[in-house]
């Protein structure tokens, strides 16, 4: 990873505090506070249903949180699309603030460079001439400029996955969160995928990821988390989370990675 500030130095991007998020009588996440520094990769590890996916959406504001309060940089986001005095806008938080999903979720009947032009034009009003050069940029960091013509329906999921990325960048985001992006791809495309993600972060892009991938988490990451029944059972290094952890939960579930 290149160098980036000691993380005392590094300013506070986006941050979360006592989000608690429900679903019917279901509480889902239970007061979690967690903050992300300037050129930060943090990765979330947890058991299936712990509410890593919820805890991604609600920094995004996706999932509105039903306590606690979402902040970036040092303001904080309303439940509004429109920013009202010191209050931050959904809207706003979401062009400096962006987000990859686990399914691509690419027009289909636009080809690769449509899409990755979109946001920036209808959301950011930037003329056209000048949201293609971006996005062809994006696109060539990707490795997908010989298909900047084709659509979804004719890429490989890995491609799918890789212009999604692409789309977020194009926004030129303050922050980035990756929401299980390999998950819905076959084992062969895991790699192409990871390899763009490690290429941002030897940049020094701030991101969340949320993956299962324990190993790529500790090559890319500064710092892990793990999640167990909705609340941070424990955090840290990639080196201390993965290789000597004290919580008895994550022992366990890191054991089926470690053999």
């Amino acid at each position: 990873m290149t160098s980036v500030p000691p993380q005392s130095a590094r300013e506070t991007v986006l941050e979360a505090r006592g989000i608690v998020k429900r679903f019917g009588a279901m509480t889902v996440l239970h007061g979690i506070d967690l903050s992300l520094t300037s050129g930060e990769v943090v990765a979330i590890i947890g058991p299936s249903g712990s509410g890593k996916s919820t805890f991604i959406r609600c920094m995004n504001m996706l999932e509105v949180p039903d306590a606690g309060e979402i902040s970036f940089r040092g303001r904080r986001v309303g439940p509004k699309f429109r920013g009202a005095g010191d209050m931050l806008g959904l809207g706003e938080l979401r062009r400096h603030v962006g987000m990859v999903f686990q399914h691509f979720n690419l027009f289909p009947h636009m080809n690769v460079l449509e899409n990755v032009i979109e946001g920036p034009i209808t959301v950011q009003r930037k003329p056209r001439g000048e949201a293609v050069d971006i996005a062809m940029d994006y696109i060539a960091k990707v490795g997908l400029a010989e298909k900047r013509d084709a659509r979804p329906d004719q890429l490989s999921g890995g491609q799918k996955q890789r212009v999604a990325i692409a789309r977020a960048l194009a926004m030129q985001p303050d922050a980035l969160l990756l929401d299980e992006i390999t998950s819905a791809l076959d084992p062969e495309l895991v790699g192409e995928v990871l390899g763009v993600v490690r290429g941002l972060a030897e940049q020094g892009m701030t991101m969340v990821l949320v993956t299962h991938e324990i190993s790529f988490a500790a090559d890319v990451s500064d710092r892990v988390v793990f999640m167990e029944a909705g609340r941070i059972a424990e955090q840290g290094s990639p080196e201390r989370i993965l290789h000597n952890p004290d919580n008895d939960r994550l022992k366990t579930f890191l054991a089926r990675f470690h053999g």
